[in-house]
């Protein structure tokens, strides 16, 4: 589907199955319906040209990869109802600067936003408790980022290559900082370490 530019997806759909649109490079718009629930595993993997798509509410889940190298994707608004970003969902999506993450949201998967090197600011929301594995790794515009008091683990490679995050606030409810969770943060110039940690993995 190389050549497919734009497409509008009846009503009667509920799920977008795993790889539906995977590879359609000249894909540049998408209208989902309120009836899909499920955006599946690979679904709009290198969707290259896709610069916006709008995930209506009704959406509960969104697949690992679901958005892997979606590079001119530059803005994403994740609906009120999933509960967890699934691993890889928006790795590779060079053009993402902006992010809105609900608070339905408890997990961010691992490599959830790895390489998104436009992506400037995050806010995490209270309803997260984890930090998957190289979530961040390679944000490299990323200058700040707030991490809520729910958070009790910061996962391997967390923030790896941020060069950009100079100042980072850990909460007191974090226990566990993974290996490397901030290796290649160059202009980081301060860090505070709670009492709360038990673990930093070598």
């Amino acid at each position: 589907c190389s050549s497919l530019q734009s497409i509008v997806i009846p009503n009667s759909v509920t799920k977008i199955v795993s790889g539906t649109f995977r590879g359609c490079s000249s894909l540049q718009s998408i209208v989902i319906p309120d009836s899909v629930t499920e955006i599946g595993w690979y679904a709009f993997y290198e969707c290259l040209s896709l610069q916006s798509i709008v995930i209506p509410n009704s959406v509960t889940k969104i697949g690992r990869e679901a958005f892997h190298w979606c590079s001119h994707l530059q803005s994403i608004v994740i609906p009120e109802l999933v509960t967890k970003i699934g691993n890889c969902a928006f790795h590779g999506c060079d053009s993402l600067q902006n992010v809105v993450i609900p608070e339905s949201v408890t997990e961010i998967g691992y490599s959830a936003f790895s390489s998104c090197k436009s992506l400037q600011n995050v806010v995490i929301p209270e309803s997260v408790t984890k930090i998957g594995y190289s979530a961040f790794d390679g944000c490299e515009s990323l200058q700040s980022i707030v991490i809520p008091d729910s958070v009790t683990e910061i996962g391997d490679s967390a923030f790896h290559a941020c060069k950009s995050l100079q100042s980072i606030v850990i909460p007191d409810s974090v226990t566990e900082i993974g290996r490397e969770a901030f290796r290649g943060c160059s202009s980081l110039q301060s860090i505070v370490i709670p009492n709360s940690v038990t673990k930093i993995v070598s």
